[in-house]
């Protein structure tokens, strides 16, 4: 059995497989996290090996504990990867977005695809369908979106996330509402549009923590997929078990 371990900036998120099926998946805070991953390891005992995708760091005491039970493959920029980066700066390119390249290489051979991963940042990506990677966009994320308005004015509320009422915002609340989410939607269909014209047959995948709540109001035909990074990091693991044999 595998775990596959996402590093984000707010969440950490594991998943639980056993060679392409994903068993279970379990999300939480950077809080506790040796007690959560030991929960997890003492619930699958016949995990033996681990990989790894850090956007921030695994804590030393995660580490420690994952070496003491098991087999730790960490993703990083000497990892060997299934498609041909044609980053013009491939050090600074991050190691999730990496990952979710070599998910769309592994696990949708010959096709152009967008990944659209729209988290804490919303990043673009796209891949050729001859496995070429030359770069893609990164903008704010919904709460970015919301905590900049906020952090930046005098007088404008922080609010949670929710879908509008309405397109026209009848007071402030309802106005940030609606600019900070249709402004996205927008930015998102307007992405797709500008790739679905330059590149035919375009797969396009939306994952991330916000790809639930973003996908019942895109109009544009994608395919919503939060488990995404985690399945490509289990796919990237079977590719580096091939290679290394």
């Amino acid at each position: 059995m595998l775990l596959a371990i996402d590093v984000g900036n707010t969440k950490i998120k594991t998943a639980v497989f056993e060679r392409d099926r994903l068993l279970e998946k379990f999300t939480f805070d950077k809080e506790n996290v040796v007690e959560n991953f030991l929960k997890i390891l003492q619930k699958f005992p016949k995990v033996k090996d681990v990989i790894t995708s850090s956007v921030a760091k695994l804590d030393d005491s995660v580490i420690e504990l994952i070496n003491s039970n098991c087999t730790l493959l960490q993703v990083n920029h000497e990892f060997l990867f299934p498609f041909n980066n044609k980053y013009a700066t491939p050090k600074t390119l991050g190691v999730d977005r990496m990952v979710l390249m070599s998910g769309a290489a592994l696990l949708y051979k010959n096709k152009n695809v967008l990944v659209i991963d729209a988290g804490t940042c919303v990043t673009y990506d796209f891949l050729s369908a001859d496995k070429k990677y030359f770069g893609g966009a990164i903008s704010p994320g919904l709460n970015v979106r919301y905590k900049a308005l906020n952090t930046f004015t005098e007088k404008l509320p922080l609010l949670e996330n929710k879908l509008p009422k309405e397109f026209i915002g009848n007071s402030t609340n309802e106005s940030i509402c609606s600019g900070v989410v249709n402004g996205l939607l927008f930015e998102l269909e307007g992405f797709i549009s500008q790739y679905s014209h330059k590149f035919q047959d375009l797969t396009v995948i939306l994952t991330g923590g916000d790809a639930e709540f973003l996908a019942k109001s895109v109009k544009s035909t994608i395919f919503a997929h939060s488990n995404f990074l985690l399945e490509s990091l289990n796919a990237l693991y079977q590719y580096h078990k091939t290679k290394k044999c």
